[in-house]
């Protein structure tokens, strides 16, 4: 068992034939995994890439500049957004290998993969991440987890399961200001912490550029138009909102298992994230950044809310755009610990702010600041303060493949993950529901509150199924 695989058969196939005889004790639970995920005889880190939106080319490029990695195939429902991903990656390696896939599961099935890179919209998350784990492919996978926390739970159990390398895109974590502010907070700089504050964007935001061309089409109309959220079915906005899918795009399947909706161009790409049917606004897009930096700094990534209430500003629930426009959630942590994440109040800076009872620190993208102005300087905290000492990353992207290869935890590894959006998923449930409500982190389940429970999960529509 000393050996290395064969190098006349893939890594997959070599686990399969070998399965049977490969008995190791589950207290060594990297020693089986280490051993039979090796890469390929080229000593290359094989990636597919599923998602060519808003993030998925941004990751792909950051790992075709990675060594020992090779991005060798690539999935979108899209033909434009496909072809323009196979160009990319071949124009980097001057080669034409890079091969095309409609369906995702039939890029799974190669048996030359050896991770994914997963940048689909939310709705989708739950079934893409699940196919991959059970096929024992890692996975670089974009945040939230998914659209509900029984999707995050399903992630989390296949991907243990399977003894998944998992990397989420919540790359906040390898950059050295969060890396520097969490440690401060762990190593009691700021004394004990009293409240978090957790500052997201607010309102909707066209990624794509696509509103002002469905603007054009509603100036005509006797009451001016300037704002997607005010568009609801039943008016002629709406009617000329509504077209049939461009032929490139696979809309059906795009759908998935959302409720099946009429394709209006302004709430499919990048912008899909403000209607609720496939996206969570602005919280469940930043829930993964600024709440997980929050998390760190505590302590919290195996923990999470005991009590959570949340007010929010909705467009109609039908609307174009109906995803909340301003938000605030007030929730309650162990050990006396009060947290707000607000989106649209001025109180609450962009960013995370713990505040102790010796001082206080925050930090943002672009942006650090605390109330000791030493603290303030250099990259990371004199050696001397740092009794406890956060995992670094060399790059987040760099991480996974390190990762990939050595089968110890990413730095930002599935449970962080489903643990960093469950304050978000549970938020927005409480504005839903208009009430506070309690959370038991041991059994993830809302205490006492059947309705609110039921939005913990959602119907899928046919053939798909969680």
């Amino acid at each position: 068992m000393k050996k290395n695989p064969p190098t006349g058969i893939s890594r997959r196939r070599f686990i399969t034939q070998t399965a049977a005889v490969i008995t190791l004790p589950l207290i060594l639970p990297g020693c089986a995994t280490s051993f039979a995920r090796r890469t390929q005889p080229s000593n290359r880190i094989h990636v597919g890439v599923v998602g060519w939106g808003m993030q998925g080319p941004n990751n792909t490029r950051s790992f075709l500049v990675e060594d020992g990695c090779q991005v060798i195939a690539t999935c979108d429902l899209d033909k434009n957004h496909l072809q323009d991903a196979v160009n990319t990656i071949n124009d980097h390696y001057q080669t034409k290998d890079c091969t095309a896939y409609h369906d995702y599961r039939e890029m799974m099935a190669r048996e030359d993969l050896d991770a994914v890179m997963i940048a689909v919209p939310d709705h989708w998350h739950e079934l893409v991440a699940t196919e991959a784990a059970h096929r024992n492919l890692d996975i670089y996978g974009e945040k939230p987890l998914a659209k509900t926390v029984a999707e995050q739970q399903a992630i989390v159990r296949a991907v243990e399961k399977h003894k998944i390398i998992w990397q989420t895109g919540s790359w906040q974590r390898s950059q050295p200001p969060f890396h520097k502010a969490a440690e401060i907070v762990r190593n009691g700089l700021i004394g004990k912490v009293t409240h978090v504050e957790v500052g997201l964007p607010s309102g909707h935001t066209d990624f794509a550029g696509s509103a002002p061309e469905l603007f054009k089409r509603l100036v005509a109309l006797p009451d001016k138009v300037d704002n997607l959220a005010n568009v609801i079915p039943g008016t002629v906005a709406w009617d000329l909102a509504v077209t049939e899918p461009p032929q490139e795009l696979d809309y059906n399947t795009w759908i998935g298992p959302s409720k099946m909706e009429p394709y209006i161009k302004q709430r499919v790409y990048m912008n899909w994230r403000w209607n609720y049917n496939t996206g969570g606004g602005q919280l469940m897009d930043w829930v993964g950044h600024h709440v997980d930096i929050a998390h760190w700094g505590l302590g919290f990534d195996r923990s999470g809310p005991l009590e959570v209430e949340g007010h929010g500003e909705f467009p109609a629930a039908n609307a174009l755009w109906n995803t909340a426009t301003k938000y605030r959630i007030e929730l309650k942590y162990p050990e006396n610990i009060t947290m707000t994440i607000a989106g649209g109040f001025d109180d609450i800076k962009s960013g995370t702010k713990w505040i102790g009872t010796d001082g206080w620190v925050w930090v943002d993208r672009g942006g650090f600041d605390a109330s000791n102005l030493e603290w303030k300087k250099g990259k990371i905290l004199p050696e001397a303060l740092r009794q406890i000492k956060l995992y670094e990353s060399p790059g987040h992207w760099r991480n996974f493949l390190d990762c990939v290869r050595s089968r110890r935890p990413t730095i930002a590894p599935v449970e962080t993950a489903h643990h960093s959006a469950i304050p978000g998923h549970l938020g927005l449930i409480s504005m839903f529901v208009g009430r506070k409500i309690r959370w038991d982190n041991a059994s993830e389940t809302i205490i006492g509150d059947p309705e609110a429970s039921r939005l913990l999960t959602r119907a899928y529509r046919a053939p798909w199924k969680m």
